[in-house]
């Protein structure tokens, strides 16, 4: 993956935006007004910020040498994702799936 098919990725979810609140060097996504994934755009190597799963998270990150606590984020709530070719393109679109539906609002019954 590069970074245009994470660009178009995340715009292919239904009512996803993009914007670039924070300068020129960063593309933000989001639904519904929250984020679920940052994009730098000024660095050597390809990499992004997703929300995930606490416990997923973990997960994730003792599986997959890819994925590492949220740079410059929570922790416990956000992983970034090295595209390094470790995951398939597949895999990262899930987690990118995964983040999204983290944050898009919920339907009320």
């Amino acid at each position: 993956m590069n970074i245009e098919d994470i660009r178009e990725f995340c715009l292919s979810l239904p009512k996803a935006e993009e914007a670039m609140p924070f300068g020129d060097d960063l593309i933000v996504f989001k639904i519904g007004g929250k984020i679920f994934l940052l994009l730098p755009l000024d660095e050597d190597s390809l990499r992004f910020n997703v929300k995930c799963d606490p416990e997923k998270a973990i997960e994730l990150r003792a599986e997959y040498p890819c994925v590492q606590p949220g740079y410059h984020m929570n922790k416990k709530h956000w992983n970034t994702v090295h595209v390094d070719g470790s995951a398939t393109d597949e895999l990262v679109k899930e987690w990118i799936r995964h983040s999204y539906d983290l944050v898009k609002p919920k339907k009320k019954s």
